[in-house]
C-alpha cells in the first residue's frame, strides 16, 4: 500500500511537470519505477496505461484553455501510434538485464537534453513562422513514439523541444498539442505491451496509482502552463532524471559503490547549481521584461 501511495505522488508530480512543460511524465515515472527495481518492459507498460487517462484529462484541459493546435495533433497521431506500438513490441522481447542499462541510457540522454533546452536556451524568445508541415511532423511523431515506448518516455522531450526550436507554434500551443496527441501514443504503446506481455505481465496496481496522481494534477498543470517558470522546473526535472539513471548505468557497468556515490555527489552539486542558476536567470528575465513592458515567455525557444 505504501508503494502505491508513493507512486500516486510520483504520478501527480510527473503530470505537473509534463502538463506544464509538455514533457517528462514518462521519463520521470519510468526512472523512479526502474530505481524501485521494476523491469523495463513492465515499467514502461504501467506508465503507458496510466498515460491513457492522464493525457486524456490533460488534453481536455488544454483544449478548454485554448492551448491546442488540432492540425498538429491530427498529423502527429498516426505516426506516433505506429512508433509506440513498434517500440513496445521491441522492448517486450528484450532480456530485462540487457534492457535496463539501455533504457537508462536513453533516459539519461533525454534528461541531459531537457536540462540543455531549459538551462542553455531558456531565455530566448521564439519567432513564429509558418505552421509545421506534414513532412516535418510525421517523422518526428514516428521517432518520438518509438523512443517513448522503448525508453518509457520520450514523446515530450522529442516533440516539445523539436516544435519549440522550430519556432512554428507559440509555446503554450506546443505544450498543449504534444500533451493532447500523447493520448494516441499511449494507446499504441499500451496495445503493444498488452499483446507482447499479456495482461498478467502488466502491474495494474502501479498503472492505477500513477493514473490517480496524474488525473489530479492534469487540470492544474494546464493552468500552470501560463504562469509557471518553465526554465526552473525543467532543469529540476532533468537533473533528477540524470542523477537517477547515471546510478543505474554505473551499477550495470560494475562500478564499485564508492565510485557510484562519488559520481552521484558530483552530479547532485551540479544539479543544485543548475537550479540556482536557472532561478537567477528567471529573475533577471522577469525584471528585464517588466522594464520593457513585454510579457514573459514561459517556455524556451
Amino acid at each position: 500500500m505504501r508503494k502505491l501511495i508513493v507512486l500516486g505522488v510520483v504520478g501527480l508530480i510527473a503530470q505537473l511537470i509534463d502538463g506544464s512543460l509538455g514533457m517528462a511524465y514518462g521519463v520521470t515515472s519510468s526512472t523512479l519505477l526502474l530505481a524501485a527495481g521494476v523491469a523495463p518492459a513492465a515499467a514502461s507498460a504501467a506508465v503507458h496505461f496510466s498515460e491513457i487517462g492522464t493525457s486524456l484529462v490533460s488534453g481536455a484541459s488544454h483544449h478548454k484553455l485554448g492551448n491546442v493546435d488540432w492540425r498538429t495533433v491530427w498529423i502527429l497521431a498516426a505516426p506516433g501510434f505506429i512508433g509506440a506500438f513498434a517500440g513496445a513490441t521491441l522492448l517486450s522481447n528484450m532480456d530485462a538485464a540487457v534492457a535496463k542499462p539501455i533504457v537508462a541510457g536513453i533516459l539519461l540522454s533525454l534528461g541531459i537534453y531537457v536540462i540543455y533546452r531549459f538551462l542553455r536556451l531558456g531565455g530566448r524568445r521564439p519567432q513564429f513562422k509558418t505552421r509545421p508541415s506534414v513532412l516535418f511532423l510525421a517523422p518526428m511523431g514516428l521517432v518520438g513514439g518509438t523512443l517513448d515506448a522503448v525508453g518509457g518516455g520520450g514523446w515530450g522531450p522529442v516533440g516539445t523541444t523539436t516544435l519549440l526550436s522550430s519556432g512554428r507554434l507559440e509555446p503554450r500551443k506546443v505544450v498543449g498539442s504534444i500533451d493532447t496527441s500523447e493520448f494516441v501514443v499511449a494507446v499504441g504503446g499500451s496495445l503493444g505491451f498488452l499483446l507482447a506481455l499479456g495482461s498478467q505481465g502488466i502491474n495494474w496496481g502501479y498503472a492505477a496509482a500513477l493514473l490517480a496522481g496524474g488525473v489530479v494534477a492534469a487540470p492544474i498543470a494546464a493552468w500552470l502552463v501560463r504562469h509557471l517558470a518553465a526554465r526552473v522546473l525543467g532543469v529540476a526535472a532533468g537533473g533528477l532524471i540524470v542523477l537517477t539513471n547515471s546510478k543505474t548505468i554505473l551499477e550495470a557497468l560494475g562500478v564499485p559503490g564508492v565510485g557510484v556515490a562519488a559520481v552521484a555527489a558530483v552530479l547532485f552539486v551540479l544539479w543544485i547549481s543548475g537550479i540556482v542558476w536557472a532561478v537567477k536567470q528567471e529573475r533577471i528575465s522577469r525584471a528585464s521584461n517588466a522594464g520593457t513592458g513585454r510579457d514573459l515567455e514561459l517556455a524556451p525557444a
